[in-house]
């Protein structure tokens, strides 16, 4: 393990900087470790040495790895890490363009095969009790059919013909699958297990449940400020006739609930419409910074409305109880939740490109539901206080 140089009480050389002085430089908890380790893959250069043996570091160095503490950041993994930074920032946008279209479409294959995999093990997992004695078939036959890639595919198929036999026999007990697929929940509150659940059931996608985010801290519970607004009546301001036309009308009623629609049109029908209908109707601007104080409100599409409620909500022109921020998109919908999650309001989304208004609607519908049937639980307030 390489010793800290020597260093002198005036501050350091920006050519001249020992290791830990490059480290607490660049921060965000970088470590000496860590850049020996980026050292052995690559992404940083060897530095050159002083005659005491020490590492030596320029500025150019210090910028080199704040770029890697930012990619990392953003969520980049460190083998495509490398190939972003073998693109010097001089180079053209396009050559950069060009890197980074390869390395998504590598991704999204790499996607495609877990998410094959993912559906054959939730074809297996996911049977329930009535499917049980198939299933011990079925890895009975899997186990045979390890030898798959010598002798073709057609054991596989026998394999999930016997299998999908099985599911004219009675209902899919759905409840039963998703205990045996959801990840740990140990340290969720009940309510919020539920929430996931119903999500999950909305769309099919039970990786879904690591990018959903709720803010928790005790001044912003997104549950408790939703069952405290629900109980008191207040207003449902949904973006869209889609997502208003998807609400539990039914309980909502019965609460006292009024459901609002910024944009009430039933031509509109996707989140292209409804962004660019959002961008030439200013008087629908407007109509945002005189939302009603106490609101819930419901984002399933357009980005930019949630960004515009996120800076009435800064600025003090609003004051929502909580807001469900889910909005599609694979630019400003990224960049519209991680504003809405740095606001002082309660608030529900889904992190990145995932969303629409069958998952927004649903999130409402579920803590709608779990008010109704567990007036009196508060299970939410026990649990932890990360998002």
């Amino acid at each position: 393990m390489e010793k800290p140089a020597p260093t002198s009480q005036n501050s350091p050389n920006p050519n001249n900087l020992t290791i830990h002085e490059l480290t607490q430089l660049v921060g965000d908890e970088v470590t000496p470790r860590m850049v020996r380790h980026y050292h052995q893959l690559g992404l940083m250069p060897q530095p050159v040495r002083s005659p005491s043996n020490y590492r030596l570091y320029s500025e150019q160095d210090v910028q080199r790895l704040k770029r890697i503490v930012a990619l990392k950041r953003q969520g980049f993994q460190l083998s495509h890490i490398h190939k972003l930074l073998e693109v010097e920032p001089e180079s053209e946008k396009e050559t950069l363009m060009t890197q980074l279209q390869q390395q998504y479409r590598t991704v999204m294959q790499q996607i495609t095969q877990l998410r094959q995999t993912a559906t054959a093990l939730e074809g297996l997992i996911g049977r329930d009790q009535d499917c049980e004695i198939v299933q011990s078939e079925a890895l009975s036959q899997l186990k045979q059919l390890e030898v798959e890639a010598q002798v073709g595919l057609s054991g596989l198929e026998l394999l999930w013909n016997n299998l999908d036999a099985e599911v004219h026999a009675h209902p899919e007990a759905f409840q039963e699958s998703l205990q045996r697929l959801l990840p740990d929940l140990s340290d969720r509150s009940e309510i919020e297990i539920d929430l996931l659940s119903q999500l999950v059931l909305a769309c099919g996608d039970v990786s879904l449940v690591p990018f959903v985010c709720l803010s928790k801290s005790p001044e912003q519970n997104a549950i408790a400020a939703a069952r405290q607004a629900l109980k008191t009546g207040c207003a449902i301001v949904a973006d869209t006739t889609m997502v208003a036309t998807s609400l539990d009308r039914t309980r909502l009623t019965h609460l006292s609930c009024r459901v609002e629609t910024l944009i009430d049109n039933p031509h509109i029908h996707n989140a292209t419409e409804v962004e660019e209908e959002f961008w030439r109707n200013h008087p629908l601007q407007e109509k945002v910074n005189q939302l009603p104080k106490g609101c819930i409100i419901v984002i399933g599409y357009a980005p930019s409305m949630l960004i515009a409620i996120s800076e009435a909500v800064n600025k003090g022109a609003i004051n929502p109880a909580l807001i469900i921020g889910m909005p599609i998109g694979f630019s400003h919908a990224p960049a519209a939740k991680r504003q809405l999650m740095k606001s002082a309001i309660p608030y529900i989304t889904i992190k990145g490109t995932i969303g629409g208004g069958l998952l927004a609607a649903t999130t409402l519908n579920s803590l709608v539901a779990s008010l109704l049937s567990k007036p009196d639980c508060h299970c939410y307030l026990k649990k932890g206080t990360g998002d």
